[in-house]
């Protein structure tokens, strides 16, 4: 079992215990490794920002750099111990990375010396544990398992050795007490009265687990500047049972010029939701009507959203009462979706898309779609019509894969039918297809470990199999046949929303199990890239720690 003790208590004195060290050709294995990422430093215009907002930002960097060693305790354990082994400095860098010894951009295999498989549950479950074990103990305890489930317990063994919930409040408590007081330094400091409101209540969500008023707060917030989230927020590092919320954390400055060309999308939402390609009964829930998009410049990640390839959207929250009394809240991070673009998307079109479409690769349209992505996440079912609970509850560890594709296609669809109707002033719809189409080549490159590698995986295939694109075998270009690309969009949407609407979790096995694998000639086309020194993602830049 790996230690839960707070990082900052680990003792210097682990620095003097054994290092790994590498020989000349795992250095040079370690260097290519490393080159899968491209540096960024993200900024944006501070001047904009009052003088106290100003302050605020170490303040808030200082809680978000909380979530990152709790992230690092959930994600792998002992950091401090784990880098004092490691002496090569490529190699450290790699493991900082990783958040661990296992690389999130390959499958999660281990790329130090001596570690095993990455344990699946991460470190939320006793490494020993079954998953029947898991299921036992639910069925035998007296609350049905609600606590041994709940997004914000780690389970782990007690005195006799049966599997017991731990809050993560308190197993967590003296890092959260730190984060908690930053954010409330920062309340104090804030004009903006909604701002203000949230950080408390969400410095009081820290240290008791209670997140719903935090989150109904912060969907209320429109006049801020300065943003911040903060907390457990995705189940993505729980590959076990999908139950678990890692800790993370955006500092965040809002856009306002680009914010206000967005503002009209949110009132679309209910008529979007009618007229999703499937059966009323699976469009009988209505988004709520505070929903809202924004832009923002990222000035700081920290944690799960920092592990591996960088967010450049957000879709919350994602407490299924919260969306549908008041809707979630889309943030396009718009510096980070920029740096991408450039280093890594266009490149990538450069190689897989044929050379008479690749001017439709544009940034207008990648930020399009990363935005209905986001917008997709808060349409369809949140409820099973089959009385399965949630949709996360009854697709368990393979909601967040079809999640993930149902937003990439669903938001694709959205995007086609508000270009047909108008709505989107400006916009060719082969700009939308054909840079989805490198887009899905960017993603898929994360790695099978990936929601967001699944779901390009699936999406790939599906596309492949209806004769969406084609390949030229000369050049390995791949052509957009727009009218098999809308054909394939409106049957994979219906396919995805049905399958959750009736938690059909065996269902989703079997669709991933049949279009969710790498074919020999996809593994040849990402090697061409590979070849091509494109990085698959980038890595920040974020400064010296605050003190």
């Amino acid at each position: 079992m790996r230690t839960r003790l707070p990082l900052l208590a680990v003792s210097l004195l682990l620095l003097g215990c054994g290092r790994i060290e590498r020989p000349p050709a795992e250095e040079s294995k370690m260097k290519q490794r490393l080159a899968k990422y491209t540096e960024v430093k993200l900024e944006t215009d501070l001047s904009l920002l009052t003088e106290k907002e100003r302050q605020m930002i170490p303040l808030l960097k200082r809680a978000a750099e909380v979530m990152d060693e709790l992230f690092w305790i959930q994600a792998y354990g002992d950091k401090l111990t784990l880098l004092a082994k490691v002496q090569d400095p490529d190699a450290r860098r790699f493991v900082q990375i990783n958040y661990g010894p296992w690389d999130r951009l390959e499958g999660d295999a281990p790329f130090i010396d001596g570690v095993g498989p990455k344990p699946p549950g991460a470190n939320f479950y006793p490494a020993d544990m079954t998953k029947d074990e898991f299921e036992a103990a639910v069925a035998a305890s007296k609350d049905g398992g609600r606590a041994m489930k709940s997004l914000y317990t780690v389970v782990r063994r007690d005195a006799d050795g049966a599997l017991a919930a731990e809050p993560y409040h308190q197993a967590y408590g003296m890092l959260l007490k730190v984060a908690a007081a930053a954010l409330r330094d920062a309340a104090k400091l804030a004009e903006d009265a909604g701002l203000r409101r949230y950080l408390n209540l969400r410095a009081d969500a820290l240290l008791t687990d209670n997140y719903q008023p935090s989150d109904l707060a912060w969907m209320d917030m429109k006049t801020n500047t300065l943003d911040i989230v903060i907390g457990p927020i995705e189940t993505y590092e729980d590959k076990l049972f999908g139950y678990k919320a890692a800790y993370e954390a955006y500092v965040l400055v809002k856009d306002k010029e680009w914010s206000r060309r967005l503002e009209k999308y949110a009132a679309m939402l209910p008529a979007l939701q009618r007229g999703l390609p499937v059966p009323d009964a699976y469009k009988k829930e209505s988004p709520g009507a505070d929903s809202d998009l924004n832009a923002y410049d990222a000035i700081y990640y920290a944690g799960d959203c920092n592990a591996g390839s960088k967010t450049i959207a957000i879709n919350l929250p994602n407490d299924e009462e919260v969306q549908l009394k008041k809707g979630t809240r889309r943030l396009q991070l718009k510096n980070s979706m920029r740096a991408k673009f450039d280093k890594i998307l266009m490149p990538v079109a450069g190689v897989v898309i044929a050379e008479d479409q690749r001017p439709h690769v544009k940034f207008d349209a990648f930020f399009a779609n990363t935005m209905f992505h986001e917008v997709a996440h808060g349409l369809g079912v949140k409820k099973t019509i089959a009385g399965k609970g949630t949709v996360r509850e009854a697709l368990k560890d393979r909601f967040s894969s079809l999640e993930e594709a149902k937003a990439d296609i669903l938001g694709l669809y959205m995007v086609t039918r508000l270009i047909e109707q108008g709505e989107l002033p400006g916009a060719v719809l082969m700009d939308n297809y054909a840079t989805f189409l490198a887009g899905i080549f960017r993603s898929i490159r994360f790695g099978a470990s990936s929601a967001h590698g699944k779901a390009n995986l699936l999406e790939f295939n599906f596309f492949e199999k209806n004769g969406a694109f084609t390949r030229d075998p000369q050049t390995g270009a791949h052509r957009v046949e727009l009218d098999k690309m809308k054909a394939a969009v409106n049957d994979l949407s219906a396919r995805i929303i049905q399958l959750q609407g009736d938690g059909d979790y065996a269902g989703v096995g079997r669709l991933f199990d049949d279009m969710g694998l790498m074919g020999a000639q996809l593994q040849s086309d990402l090697n061409r890239l590979a070849r091509a020194s494109i990085p698959v993602d980038i890595v920040l830049d974020q400064g010296a720690p605050t003190k």
